[in-house]
Parts: structure tokens; C-alpha cells; sequence
């Protein structure tokens, strides 16, 4: 029974995202010596970890969240109560106090809060998409996701805040949201943006958006990230410098070069071929995703594959266009290719349920 459990899977997609985990080991094996030798030897560690959790949940009936909305709520209500957590008892790192740090390993709750925001809205509309024309069907999940946005950006964390803010709005695009609450939504973003600029961003955070207009006006300060990152990924050229010899990532004038700015240590030693290959992979990934989602039997699978691919996406999107100094600098990880443990951990989660629907749409 087993060994025809393991043939339904979809190893396509298994063997893609295995395959965008291995070229992050790769990219962080030359990048960590002395005192960040174990970074490798975790993230090692949690991908062997992670591929036996996508075979957990993908064994697991996902159903078990579609039926059972109480436990939802429950799941909802933890995720919130851990982001408060974090608030008190968490560590500030850099500014943002996001992590739950247990000896030697830490956790950022945020990752497990956007798993079950994709849940929690998923379950919602596929029981009210033929009713989403009514407002206050936007305002209830509305509400289920602007609590935990809200903590998550007084972190404050403001690119996890907009992942959870995305998420929201594209499930409500696929779901059937009409144009016309969509333009009104937009206007109130406006307004509300424009009210966080005068009285909520702190001032590190305007820095950021404004150098990424021009790095150089603070180019060893707030500008120093981009400047490198456009310096290593533009030395990379076609080949790359080979692993191990990047000169930014090795010589560490890359900052963070394993975790937000991988994808410049990445293009600098593996050059434009390494970067398509990526490519390649994530689009592999994310046609399996699609293709579940056309062949899931139920609005509550499709909706939960859409809101993993939008996670993903905007992830992507973003570390690499601030790689490329063409978006400001959000602290978003490179999925399964970024250091750490939380953010990979809840990736392989969210692939072994889309695995699960996979299964069981055969």
C-alpha cells in the first residue's frame, strides 16, 4: 500500500523542489567557514527533515481541514496567539523582534501564521464564492487576515505584513471579487499607505524605500545592500566565478549572503546559467501546483493550491527584485533556497498538503 501511496505522488513537483534545495546547499557550503560552519549542516538537516514532512501531510488526508473548521480555528487562534508571543518574549534582531529563539535553534512564527491564513481563507470562500459579491464577506476575511498583518507589522516585519496583505487579495481575484470592490480596496490601500508613511513607518523603513529610488544617496549605509547585490550579480556574468569564488559573497562585502540576498551569491558564482536553472525549477514547481489546483475536486483544494502559489510568487518576486535593485529591501527569503529553518520547514509542510490533494484527485 505503501509503495503505491509513493507512485500517486507528484514527483515532479517533489523532485523540483528537491532540486531548488539542493542548489541553495550548494550556494551555502563555499559561503560558511568558522563560525557559520553549522549554518550549512542545519539547512542540510532541515531538508532531509522537510522531505519527510512533505510525506507526512501528503499521507495525511487534507480533507481533515476542510471538514473540520473548528480545528481551523484553533490553528487560527494559536497562529495569533504565538505572533503576540513573539511581541513579548521574542529577541529583536536587527530592529524586528520575530523570532523564538530555543538554544541553538530559532522559530519565526509568521511562517506558520501565513500556512494558516492560505487555510483559513481557502475554507472561507470555497463555502461563499457565489456570495462574494457581498461586502461583508470581504470585511469578515478581511478580518481574518488584518489581525495577524497587524501584529506581524509592529515586529515590525513589513514584508511578511505584505505577503499576508497579497494573499489575501489574490485569493479574492481567483474566488471572484468584482472590479469594482477591487478599485475601492485599492483606494483604501492608498489612503492607508499614505497615513503609515506620516505616522507608522519608522524611519529605517522610509530609508529603504527611499535609497531604493537612489542607493547612493546613503551608499554605506541603507544603500550598501543593493549596491553589492548589483555588484555580485553583475560580475557573475554567463558562468559565474565558480563556488567558493565569488569575491562579495566570500570576502562577505555581500551582506546576509545566504539568507536575503542569496540570490546575488547565487548569480555571482553560478552566473546566468545557475540562475536559469533556478528558473526552471520554480516554474516546474509552480506548473505542478496549477495543474493540482485544475485537478482538485473540491473549491477548498483549488483555492489552497492558488494561495500557496500567490505565497510563493510574491516571495520570489520580491527577493529578487530587490537582488536586482528594482524593489526595496524587505527581509523576504528565497523559498527553499534561503537559509533557515522556519520558512522551509512550512514550505515542505504546504507542499505535502498540496501533494495530499494531488493524491487524492487521482
Amino acid at each position: 500500500m505503501f509503495l503505491y501511496f509513493l507512485k500517486k505522488l507528484d514527483w515532479v513537483l517533489m523532485l523540483s523542489v528537491l532540486a531548488l534545495c539542493l542548489v541553495g546547499l550548494l550556494s551555502i557550503y563555499p559561503t560558511t567557514y568558522g563560525d557559520e560552519a553549522n549554518i550549512f549542516y542545519k539547512q542540510l538537516a532541515f531538508v532531509v527533515g522537510g522531505f519527510f514532512l512533505i510525506l507526512v501531510f501528503a499521507f495525511l488526508d487534507y480533507r481533515v481541514f476542510k471538514n473540520h473548521p473548528f480545528f481551523l480555528l484553533i490553528l487560527y487562534v494559536l497562529s495569533l496567539l504565538l505572533l503576540v508571543g513573539v511581541l513579548v518574549f521574542g529577541r529583536a534582531i536587527r530592529g524586528a523582534t520575530s523570532w523564538f529563539h530555543l538554544g541553538i535553534l530559532s522559530f519565526e512564527p509568521v511562517e506558520f501564521a501565513k500556512l494558516i491564513i492560505i487555510l483559513i481563507l481557502a475554507e472561507y470562500y470555497s463555502l461563499r464564492h457565489i456570495e462574494l459579491y457581498r461586502i461583508r464577506h470581504i470585511v469578515i476575511s478581511g478580518l481574518y487576515m488584518l489581525i495577524p498583518t497587524a501584529l506581524v507589522f509592529f515586529q515590525p516585519d513589513l514584508g511578511s505584513a505584505m505577503v499576508l496583505l497579497f494573499l489575501w487579495l489574490g485569493i479574492m481575484i481567483i474566488a471572484g471579487i468584482k472590479l469594482r470592490q477591487l478599485l475601492v480596496l485599492f483606494l483604501i490601500g492608498v489612503i492607508v499607505f499614505g497615513i503609515a508613511w506620516l505616522a507608522i513607518l519608522k524611519p529605517y523603513q522610509k530609508e529603504r524605500i527611499t535609497t531604493f529610488i537612489n542607493p547612493y544617496l546613503d551608499p554605506l549605509g541603507s544603500g550598501y545592500h543593493r549596491i553589492q547585490s548589483i555588484i555580485a550579480i553583475g560580475s557573475g556574468k554567463v558562468w559565474g566565478r565558480g563556488l567558493g569564488h565569488g569575491s562579495q559573497s566570500q570576502l562577505k562585502f555581500l551582506p546576509d549572503r545566504y539568507t536575503d540576498f542569496i540570490f546575488a551569491s547565487i548569480a555571482e558564482e553560478m552566473g546566468f546559467v545557475g540562475l536559469s536553472l533556478i528558473f526552471i525549477f520554480y516554474f516546474l514547481m509552480f506548473a505542478r501546483i496549477i495543474k493540482t489546483s485544475i485537478a482538485a475536486t473540491n473549491n477548498f483544494a483549488r483555492l489552497f493550491c492558488v494561495g500557496t502559489a500567490i505565497v510563493f510568487i510574491f516571495h520570489i518576486l520580491v527577493n529578487i527584485g530587490m537582488n536586482l535593485g528594482v524593489l526595496p529591501i524587505a527581509g523576504i527569503s528565497l523559498p527553499f533556497i534561503s537559509s533557515g529553518g522556519s520558512n522551509l520547514l512550512l514550505g515542505f509542510i504546504t507542499i505535502g498538503i498540496v501533494q495530499s490533494i494531488a493524491v487524492r484527485s487521482k
